[in-house]
């Protein structure tokens, strides 16, 4: 996980991965192979991103879904559905996945709208998912379901997540803390939670009181 305040330098890292533009200085490896040595479209098909606010296009849900992937069959979509918990919302609308959604459809919640980003990369069977505040327009509900959907889409790949809430990157096996565009601290969230003056708990204490106060 990279985890940070605004302007630190973690969605920079979503555009070093797919090559927007390379690095001035050191090489990014997957794998132990330089990305420049990779094809870009075969970079960019190893990667999926699901972002902070999904794009929909005025049609079928069905097709905004199969976007991810339109070689895929239309039984894949509804198991990427399923595991977006997005499958039961669609079977209660009234023309299910014929529905049309989009800028004249019908209007899904914030959550409705992260679970079809979340489809759509589970549905490009990426390698590699990296979610960029995936839930930072979330309600505290909302985004406990949508941590669960994006723990079974990220099974058997390796996990990216970028973010500035905390809550969201607990159980990372690897947390980089950025400031000022370095990384300044590195560990799992016990480790670093257990240096007092670490920057990582400065920032879990701020936003835990803040919560607190919300509540």
């Amino acid at each position: 996980a990279l985890v940070g305040g605004s302007g630190t330098g973690k969605s920079t890292v979503i555009r070093l991965l797919y090559r927007f533009f390379d690095p001035s200085d050191g090489r990014i490896l997957i794998n132990g192979q330089d990305i420049k040595t990779v094809e870009l479209d075969s970079l960019r098909r190893a990667i999926a991103v699901v972002p902070q606010d999904a794009v929909l296009f005025y049609n079928t849900i069905e097709y905004n879904l199969h976007y991810g992937d339109f070689s895929r069959s239309l039984d894949d979509v509804r198991e990427a559905a399923k595991m977006a918990e997005l499958h039961d919302s669609i079977m209660a609308w009234p023309k299910q996945y014929e529905t049309q959604v989009g800028e004249r459809g019908l209007k899904l919640s914030g959550g409705e709208k992260q679970r079809v980003a979340i489809a759509r990369a589970i549905i490009k069977n990426s390698p590699i998912l990296v979610f960029d505040e995936a839930t930072s327009s979330l309600d505290s509900i909302t985004e406990h379901k949508i941590m669960m959907a994006l723990q079974r889409a990220s099974q058997g790949r390796t996990s990216i997540c970028i973010a500035h809430r905390l809550s969201t990157v607990v159980d990372a096996d690897e947390i980089l803390v950025l400031s000022d565009g370095r990384v300044c601290e590195r560990g799992n969230h016990r480790s670093l939670l257990a240096k007092p003056s670490s920057f990582y708990a400065m920032l879990w204490n701020q936003q835990h009181q803040a919560h607190q106060e919300n509540v």
